[in-house]
């Protein structure tokens, strides 16, 4: 009661800056897309594929944002606990901002949302998301050398991909001589950070496995319907689909980043595709720039649509 009493208090803006930020972001992605492309021409481009697969796909994309929100429910369920829809609208505010600005600048709003959301230190959240991010790496190289791994068949190809498979479990399984070493190398004073480090790592190896799945399972998904559009709008084979999806997300989440991806991530899905076997004439360059441009107009309309339905959702348990 007292808690309710003293949030009552702050200043208004305070309290619903979740919400303001979530409708700047969305605002800011609208006016963008009009600006550059139009709507008319995003409509257009997708009445030949038909609207029982643009909603299949949008269907399926959301339900990774869904994935991604109980991973993080599951690394800080007490503070988490009965709150899913706000979590879910922190993720998709976060992956706003995080498409958004450039540089991969975006991330730094998800340690700072989780302390004014949920009260999760800004150093134990920040811990968190990098343990996620090195997953969400593993899995999309993962993927990459499964297909390189599927071209080549030879036995050292595979070797190295199951080595490098397992790497998140051997990693976890050294987390604690690791940080004791890092306990006798830092001082005193920075000792409390260690700590939060620690407690931003998955709780014991239940808890790992279960990251490590969701994360595996969010980025089959993500990845097998982004091959399937590039297969629908570009007239891509299964390979070149496949290299094109991981291309345009390896874009997305490397340093280099454009704000709005504009330009890096269908940069990435063409070379990607090429990579993997796309035809390298100038008019199926051509047709595959065009399909590169609609799949990342996608996931960024996906994105939107998300972060309007988590408000909705947010608003209603409030």
């Amino acid at each position: 009661m007292k808690n309710d009493m003293l949030a009552s208090r702050k200043p208004w803006i305070i309290r619903n800056a979740t919400s303001l930020l979530t409708g700047a972001a969305v605002l800011g992605y609208i006016v963008f897309i009009q600006w550059f492309w139009g709507w008319g021409q995003i409509i257009a481009l997708w009445r030949e594929v038909g609207l029982a697969a643009l909603v299949s796909a949008v269907a399926l994309l959301l339900s990774t944002y869904v994935l991604r929100t109980w991973r993080i429910h599951d690394y800080f369920p007490v503070e988490t606990g009965g709150r899913f829809a706000r979590l879910l609208r922190l993720v998709q505010v976060h992956n706003l901002l995080n498409v958004m600005l450039p540089f991969r600048s975006g991330e730094v709003s998800f340690p700072l949302l989780m302390k004014q959301e949920f009260g999760v230190s800004f150093t134990r959240a920040g811990a968190a998301l990098f343990v996620m991010r090195l997953l969400d790496l593993h899995a999309l190289m993962a993927a990459a050398g499964l297909g390189l791994a599927l071209e080549h068949g030879s036995p050292a190809a595979w070797l190295a991909w199951t080595a490098f498979s397992i790497l998140p479990a051997i990693a976890f399984a050294a987390r604690r001589p690791l940080l004791a070493l890092l306990r006798r190398l830092l001082p005193a004073r920075l000792q409390r950070f260690v700590a939060e480090i620690e407690a931003g790592l998955p709780a014991d190896a239940l808890a790992f496995c279960r990251a490590w799945g969701v994360t595996l399972v969010n980025w089959f998904v993500k990845i097998a319907v982004l091959a399937w559009v590039l297969m629908l709008l570009g007239n891509l084979d299964l390979a070149p689909s496949f290299g094109g999806a991981l291309g345009g997300e390896l874009s997305s989440i490397l340093p280099v980043h454009a704000p709005g991806g504009v330009g890096t991530y269908p940069a990435g899905i063409t070379a990607g595709a090429l990579g993997f076997g796309a035809a390298h004439a100038e008019g199926a360059v051509e047709a595959l720039g065009k399909a590169a441009v609609n799949a990342h107009l996608l996931i960024i309309v996906t994105s939107v649509i998300g972060t309007l339905l988590s408000m909705l959702v947010a608003r209603s348990k409030a």
